[in-house]
């Protein structure tokens, strides 16, 4: 095996992690493909025979170019209603490539806070507590000390507390608080949807420049259920699918996908609803695995 080759098959051998450590970062599938290529690009042009732990040589360069998307991404101060992409599986479980990037409960809920933190935050937190990167590595990274990596990891974890709610585990409960809401919302049931609908739910939908937009924020069980009634004529469409690893839907009349929605239950309740409607990323999502 020539040295090209073996670097080839040693990235090969890490990508997933990579893919993943990425997708936790940057919230886009799209732009975690693009900062795992640029990591390989580096590694391709770089000197790594003093290298004694390609992974962790592999997850720090990752890191750094993700960091730079962060920050060149919160210079153009996006929309905050944007929300992240949802990776898609089947309602019966997802597959390997998605189990992989899923591990560690990485639901919708957890994306839209790790967005609301600064870059140097969300890289700390990420690397620490989700990848048990050692502080003194995620210090060289931010050309900061091991004692500010540290606080700013703990910034982060005070941001999040509370801020991103846990579902509740027992996945086949959640399905039915889902397939209740459909049926609501198909039969136009406003005392039905209230029922399933924690009082303080709170609805984000992404709709981008699309026909089902503007995109907007709604508080509370009354007016969210005024809005699943608005999702009454696309809810024959919809099918249940796992949404980051969580009960959720898909409507796509002609295998066109409209509107994909992330919940979170808690409580047999659902406690917030992540609408993507926006038909330029929708049409990007991969629905290969849905149909198996």
């Amino acid at each position: 095996m020539d040295e090209g080759e073996w670097l080839a098959r040693s990235f090969e051998a890490h990508r997933v992690r990579l893919r993943a450590v990425a997708y936790r970062m940057l919230g886009s599938l799209a732009d975690a493909d693009d900062a795992v290529q640029e990591t390989w690009l580096r590694l391709a042009r770089s000197d790594i025979s003093g290298v004694q732990n390609l992974g962790g040589w592999l997850t720090t360069v990752a890191a750094r170019v993700c960091l730079d998307m962060l920050r060149a991404r919160a210079a153009r101060r996006e929309d905050p209603l944007h929300l992240p992409d949802p990776i898609l599986s089947p309602a019966a479980g997802p597959g390997p490539e998605e189990q992989a990037l899923l591990a560690d409960s990485v639901g919708l809920a957890l994306l839209v806070v790790l967005d609301t933190l600064s870059p140097t935050e969300r890289l700390a937190f990420v690397l620490h507590d989700v990848f048990a990167v050692p502080f003194e590595e995620i210090a060289r990274i931010l050309d900061r000390s091991p004692a500010a990596a540290k606080q700013l990891a703990s910034r982060a974890r005070r941001r999040l507390g509370g801020a991103a709610p846990a579902p509740d585990a027992d996945l086949a409960r959640q399905r039915e608080i889902v397939d209740a809401f459909l049926a609501a919302a198909r039969d136009g049931d406003f005392g039905a949807l209230l029922a399933v609908l924690d009082p303080d739910v709170v609805l984000r939908a992404d709709a981008g420049a699309g026909p089902l937009g503007p995109s907007r924020l709604v508080h509370g069980s009354r007016a969210v259920a005024g809005q699943a009634l608005g999702f009454a004529r696309f809810a024959r469409f919809a099918r249940p699918v796992l949404v980051n690893g969580t009960p959720g839907l898909i409507a796509a009349p002609d295998g066109r996908p409209i509107s994909v929605l992330g919940m979170t239950i808690r409580g047999d309740k659902i406690v917030e609803i992540d609408v993507l409607a926006d038909p330029d990323r929708l049409g990007r999502l991969d629905l290969t695995a849905l149909d198996g």
